[in-house]
């Protein structure tokens, strides 16, 4: 405890956050190890809906029922959130029989939920519940119960939902990650439902989208002396220029450290030709490659990371440069 301000240090909050995570970390351990044939006929059930998956929850649970239809969608199992109490006043017209409702609910016992489970059901909707009680009213209204009991909230008052919110949404995560693996959901997929942000970015962008190519690229020959050389690297200011044989195709690249090793080493550097300095087996990228390939690609080099890449064609001839700097810009990272 601070003697001036009477709070507790620095140390005892962090012990405080560090509590709460073991605390959760443990509950939710917990509920998975007690998963069982209803979580494996919950996500048969949601597989097989030809119709709509609704999401329902109040409170709390309204959010973390929103988030779970929200990532339903967003991993090819279409969804949508419905609140309790809209649905009961009109709402409720977008459901059908062939429609799965999925309720949230951690005491089961919510009176707008309940009403609406038991309209779905009168409707004849498929129920799947998750709930921290397997004997609440809501559990006896489904055909389906996830059961996600905590044994007290990681509220000190063991009042405000906290573990038990987060026992929820993760089984809510358990069945999206059982839903997209059963589907074959691929990488390509995500990235058709995220086209605007930075994931949809990461797995759609190609290298040729960004490359400098044209006027930009810095092309010189493998004969060139090295002081003829030097006035293209300064002007296309990439740091480098590709280096090519007399038919076109790459032969290496000279970069702006070679050029000051060589420049130290030698004498008389400036009029011997490029191909004496350069590097023979610079790293290339196709023009049709993701640009976080490309990234990975710099990153992970085995002789350590490079800020650049050649772009080579069929024939191995340059079109292009990616640099770093071109992957920062677009948002890659």
């Amino acid at each position: 405890m601070n003697a001036e301000t009477g709070r507790p240090d620095d140390r005892a909050i962090v012990e405080l956050g560090r509590a709460t995570f073991a605390q959760e970390a443990a509950a939710l351990a917990r509920v998975g190890e007690s998963l069982d044939d209803s979580f494996a006929a919950a996500v048969h059930t949601l597989l097989d809906c030809r119709g709509r998956v609704i999401v329902t929850g109040l409170g709390k649970s309204g959010f973390v029922a929103r988030r779970l239809a929200a990532t339903l969608t967003a991993t090819g199992t279409p969804s949508l959130f419905l609140h309790p109490v809209e649905a009961t006043h009109g709402d409720l017209g977008i459901a059908g029989s062939g429609d799965v409702l999925l309720a949230v609910s951690r005491s089961g016992d919510n009176p707008e939920v309940t009403q609406l489970a038991g309209l779905a059901r009168h409707f004849g909707m498929t129920m799947i519940a998750i709930t921290g009680r397997a004997d609440s009213p809501l559990a006896g209204l489904s055909n389906l119960v996830l059961a996600c009991a905590v044994e007290r909230e990681a509220c000190p008052l063991d009042l405000t939902p906290t573990t038990s919110a987060t026992a929820a949404a993760a089984m809510g995560d358990a069945l999206a990650v059982a839903l997209l693996t059963l589907r074959g959901f691929s990488r390509d997929d995500f990235a058709a439902f995220h086209p605007g942000g930075v994931l949809g970015r990461s797995l759609l962008m190609r290298v040729e989208q960004i490359m400098h190519a044209g006027e930009e690229l810095p092309l010189v020959d493998r004969d060139l002396p090295l002081r003829a050389c030097l006035p293209v690297i300064v002007e296309k200011r990439l740091g480098c220029a590709c280096v090519v044989d007399r038919d076109g195709r790459l032969a290496g690249i000279c970069v702006d450290g070679d050029v000051k090793r060589f420049l130290m080493a030698h004498d008389s550097p400036l009029d011997q030709p490029v191909h004496a300095l350069m590097n023979a087996a610079p790293e290339t990228v196709r023009p049709d490659e993701l640009v976080l390939g490309a990234l990975r690609r710099m990153e992970q080099r085995a002789g350590g990371p490079i800020t650049v890449l050649i772009v080579v064609d069929d024939e191995r001839r340059p079109v292009g440069v990616l640099h770093i700097h071109d992957i920062l810009r677009a948002g890659i990272v």
